[in-house]
């Protein structure tokens, strides 16, 4: 280590003594480097760590926060409390007062001491800096790097004049009318764009198809850049947010408990560290081989296995073991393997592979064919019987869905349910290419953000993308009435996807569909949830819902009355059935904890699908 800080790398003792000792050498205080080191390469490599500790306040600025390092002249610019500089052999730390109501940004600057998040300003307020009167710190902003600014907002914004305006902003903010005025000429004047300052941060990642290369995504420390391949397939990501992830790519990213697991802090170390997802998307960095990772190719079909509901196979996933060790922290050890397909979603998931014997294993190095959700904790153990018990009612009901069953697990656990992917091929000789794309991307939106939508938003963005619109808006309404049937809060819109599909060297998908019915969960069996709601708003409402809720719902969307009619008709009617002949497995219904959800559940789905029809007169 070339550099050393006191009270962060070292104590000031052990400074003092060393530096005694002619170990290492003082630059200012605090600041330390080995005695027998290039002294102005050391300070350069690791000038805006120096500067963010002798300056903890201060922000980068002006070209430094462009460049994310200081300039070719060994300039490194920030702002803060008062005017000052520090000059430690080639690096001069130039700092400026910052204005009364700053807009920074978080960026990540990497060099031989790990990665470091500092506030930098930001692309407005960088471009303001661009023109400032009388400031050195303006005139270290080369044309190139104003041309860079300027292209950046634009991007952002839509237009010259909508950026100016945003500018102008922030101008009024902080008082600085001239400069206002001259990023709004500049602006108006539609420059070109230079290129980004390269950082030891910075990510340069391919992302690939069934293997085909479908861009860059690249991140320079503060934020992401989309590149699309010159190719004549599908299109799957769309960039529609100048800077940010692009929806498709984050909607493939661990949330919730994996995220945990993986203790990754933000999207860019996660795509850093995984590099298989659903669909057969790999990520990679670029100019690596990605065909060293398996293809998910489903080989034996789970129903090869299954008996009355119950998985017949062996099951060859992780256990408790014999140690104190839970058995989500020995799943986690097959997440920490960058090759281990990562998934979303809160509820615990690994991925696994059915081999030809029935033995259902670990998909590490092996093709991802199904998923497992073991049970969970803290009164959610039979939350795999209750997912189990609703989709076999969804199948009653006339859904398609997923291929699914319980699996007795070892060591005293709860049953898990596994489920068979749908959105791979079907042997080595189909040629078919699937993706699976949630509604969080399709209405490019963020994994957090996906209670905030409606099932009106949700037809809004489904009616141009389907290969077949009528019929899936009539599905989506089924969708919607059977949450409410069976008290599911938890359709949300990552949980509810389209399935697209593209025949062998198809331009575009030959098929986009509403994907089968894969998450469904009547939460109100759980505790503190008794008083669930739906996850997304029909009508307004998302509670209480009526016939004539659901009927205006389909004149909103564009179903036909009757069509609506219909389908409330069916679902009640099949429902009322299927609660008849639904049951567990023998296995999974031994205990009296599973037998009186297994009857909460029925019973709520009974009680709804009779309200619901006689609601009808």
């Amino acid at each position: 280590m070339a550099i050393h800080l006191v009270g962060e790398t070292l104590d000031a003792k052990s400074a003092h003594l060393r530096a005694q000792a002619g170990d290492i050498v003082q630059l200012v205080r605090g600041v330390y480097v080995d005695h027998d080191v290039d002294v102005d390469t050391a300070v350069m490599s690791h000038a805006v760590r120096i500067a963010h500790y002798l300056y903890p306040n201060a922000y980068l600025s002006s070209a430094s926060a462009a460049l994310l390092a200081p300039t070719p002249d060994g300039r490194l610019f920030v702002s803060g409390r008062r005017n000052q500089r520090t000059r430690l052999r080639g690096l001069e730390i130039v700092q400026n007062e910052a204005p009364s109501h700053p807009s920074t940004a978080l960026a990540i600057i990497g060099d031989d001491m790990g990665e470091l998040r500092i506030p930098v300003s930001s692309p407005r307020q960088r471009f303001l800096e661009a023109f400032r009167l009388r400031s050195e710190h303006a005139g270290a902003i080369t044309a190139e790097m104003r041309a860079q600014m300027a292209a950046r907002l634009i991007d952002e914004h839509g237009a010259p004049r909508e950026a100016a305006d945003a500018v102008w902003a922030l101008a009024r903010e902080n008082a600085w009318y001239r400069e206002g005025e001259g990023a709004e000429r500049y602006l108006l004047a539609q420059p070109g764009a230079a290129k980004p300052a390269a950082n030891k941060a910075a990510l340069d990642l391919q992302v690939a198809w069934h293997g085909e290369p479908l861009g860059r995504l690249a991140h320079d420390g503060f934020e992401w850049r989309w590149k699309p391949a010159r190719r004549t397939g599908p299109v799957l990501v769309r960039e529609t947010t100048p800077g940010k992830l692009p929806a498709f790519i984050e909607s493939l990213l661990p949330e919730g408990w994996l995220a945990q697991v993986l203790k990754e802090r933000d999207d860019r170390e996660a795509l850093r560290r995984g590099q298989r997802y659903m669909s057969n998307i790999t990520v990679v960095p670029a100019g690596e081989d990605a065909s060293k990772l398996p293809p998910d190719i489903l080989a034996t079909p789970l129903s090869d296995y299954v008996k009355a509901g119950q998985f017949n196979g062996s099951y060859k996933g992780p256990t408790r073991g014999v140690l104190e060790e839970s058995f989500e922290q020995n799943l986690a050890k097959i997440y920490a393997r960058a090759e281990t397909p990562r998934l979303s979603g809160v509820q615990i998931k690994a991925p696994m592979y059915l081999a030809a014997n029935g033995a259902l294993l670990p998909a590490i190095d092996l093709p991802f064919t199904h998923i497992l959700k073991p049970a969970g904790t803290a009164g959610f153990e039979l939350l795999p019987v209750v997912e189990w018990l609703c989709l076999e009612l969804g199948r009653a009901a006339g859904f398609a869905v997923a291929e699914v069953a319980l699996v007795a697990m070892p060591d005293g656990m709860s049953p898990a349910l596994v489920v068979e992917r749908f959105d791979i091929r079907r042997g080595v000789e189909d040629q078919r290419r699937f993706v699976l794309e949630d509604f969080c991307s399709v209405l490019d939106l963020p994994a957090s953000a996906k209670y905030d939508g409606t099932i009106e938003r949700m037809a809004r963005g489904l009616r141009p993308l389907s290969t077949d619109p009528m019929a899936d808006l009539e599905n989506l309404f089924r969708r919607a009435v059977f949450a409410w049937l069976i008290a599911d809060g938890d359709m949300h819109l990552k949980n509810v996807a389209l399935l697209k599909i593209a025949d062998a060297s198809a331009k575009t998908f030959t098929s986009v569909r509403f994907a089968p019915l894969y998450d469904a969960v009547t939460t109100r069996v759980f505790p503190g949830l008794s008083g669930d709601r739906m996850a997304l708003k029909l009508n307004g409402k998302d509670d209480r819902l009526t016939r004539g809720d659901f009927m205006t719902l389909a004149r909103t969307i564009g179903l036909q009355q009757s069509s609506a009619e219909a389908a409330i008709a069916e679902l009640t009617t099949s429902l009322r059935t299927a609660v008849e002949a639904v049951r567990l497995p023998a296995f999974a219904a031994a205990t009296a904890s599973a037998r009186i959800l297994q009857d909460q559940v029925l019973g709520i789905a009974s009680e709804r699908s009779a309200a619901l029809a006689k609601d009808a007169g």
